[in-house]
């Protein structure tokens, strides 16, 4: 069993996915940090300083302190229930602004890939592939993917295999 368990820990896809989910945790944790402390200040700053984590619906008032509460942190130390849309909606700006700074990333990437791949990667330095061959019996010009000749009907597909061998 552990011969078994070894086998299947060190498989390649495993490995692959475990690095893949090491690097991903490190990338998160820098996207997050670009949004909560380069971007939610500017943000803060345009709307005047709002945060909406103390925004809160009372449903049952606490039984330590009654309301009105004026942060969610009271309400909670009071033992309120309290309907929290003022955290979901940080939530949901925090994740849209770290899909933005995510997809500008990968955008960003994928245009340097692009760049260096036109000018060093294996498209760049193959050539292009002709419009017309000729045909190896009748050696009339024939379109270049053509299997079968149109003129002596020669088939070019398993003439190729034969001479290869």
């Amino acid at each position: 069993m552990l011969q078994e368990f070894k086998k299947f820990a060190m498989r390649g896809n495993l490995v692959d996915m475990a690095i893949g989910f090491t690097v991903g945790a490190a990338f998160t944790t820098v996207a997050k940090s670009v949004v909560n402390d380069l971007i939610m200040p500017i943000v803060g700053l345009l709307t005047g300083g709002a945060d909406f984590a103390d925004l809160f619906w009372l449903m049952k008032e606490g039984e330590k302190a009654s309301p009105p509460y004026e942060t969610l942190h009271a309400a909670q130390q009071a033992g309120a229930v309290t309907l929290n849309y003022g955290v979901f909606f940080n939530s949901v700006i925090a994740f849209l602004l770290v899909a933005l700074v995510m997809f500008g990333i990968v955008r960003s990437m994928n245009r340097v890939e692009a760049k260096l791949e036109a000018e060093f990667g294996e498209d760049a330095a193959k050539p292009e592939e002709p419009d017309h061959k000729k045909c190896r019996f009748c050696r009339t010009q024939i379109p270049f993917k053509a299997t079968r000749c149109p003129n002596c009907t020669s088939d070019l597909k398993k003439t190729v295999d034969l001479e290869n061998g």
